[in-house]
């Protein structure tokens, strides 16, 4: 795979029906860069194999994958063709990394941008679950400006980008989901019974425990990578 950062060109808008579709894979990785770049902007752009322990957390992801490499890396080549990620080559670099250009092709505010990710990495969501988990990387101020983000998303001019979902039984709020991936089906917008999901004080520090650990595999693979760059030829 042959990955390389081009010249900065004013992007030109596409027209909605022009917004590209993501693949399963390709929302995976794309949601892992822009968590990784909001959550440790210290070890970003990610380095693939800091990428692929990324999409294949156990923390924050819905569905679990196990992608390999190669899956990875054909995701990002499909990401490359639709101008949304990136190989970064700097000088003196012997790992190659890789970031996103979201924003260069949907053209959303930023605090948008951590609730779609969200979306991306753990499927349908209600406000408050996304106010909690995208809080890690963007401060709201409370849930009512999150739905108004929300709504935004739902009626942009140049989107949607997210949709409402249908209140299933069981669930005290709706949930929203993202249309990146394509239209959401009817099944899944009518939905199946299904318990209530309350975010508990103790779910809540899990999460946070399991991110911190994520992380820290982000920052070892980042640590290895540098080492690999320190120690050049001489440590072939």
């Amino acid at each position: 795979m042959n990955i390389t950062e081009t010249p900065a060109i004013p992007p030109t808008a596409p027209a909605p029906s022009a917004w590209p579709t993501l693949t399963t894979d390709e929302a995976r990785v794309l949601g892992a860069l822009i968590e990784k770049q909001l959550t440790t902007p210290e070890y970003y752009p990610l380095t693939l194999n800091a990428l692929i322990a990324a999409c294949n957390q156990k923390n924050n992801r819905d569905p679990l994958m196990t992608l390999d490499e190669s899956a990875v890396a054909l995701a990002l080549e499909s990401l490359r063709d639709k101008k949304l990620a990136w190989q970064v080559s700097l000088a003196g670099n012997r790992v190659p990394k890789y970031r996103h250009s979201f924003a260069d092709v949907y053209r959303v505010p930023d605090e948008c941008v951590p609730l779609l990710a969200e979306l991306l990495l753990r499927g349908p969501q209600t406000a408050a679950e996304l106010r909690t988990r995208a809080g890690r990387m963007h401060a709201y101020g409370d849930l009512a400006a999150v739905e108004a983000l929300l709504q935004g998303l739902a009626d942009h001019g140049e989107g949607p980008f997210a949709v409402k979902l249908a209140r299933e039984a069981g669930r005290r709020e709706a949930r929203w989901a993202q249309l990146l991936c394509g239209p959401v089906a009817a099944s899944a917008a009518a939905g199946e019974p299904a318990p209530a999901q309350v975010l508990t004080s103790a779910g809540s520090r899990l999460d946070r425990l399991e991110q911190e650990v994520a992380d820290l595999k982000t920052q070892l693979a980042g640590l290895q990578a540098r080492l690999e760059e320190i120690a050049g030829p001489s440590g072939q």
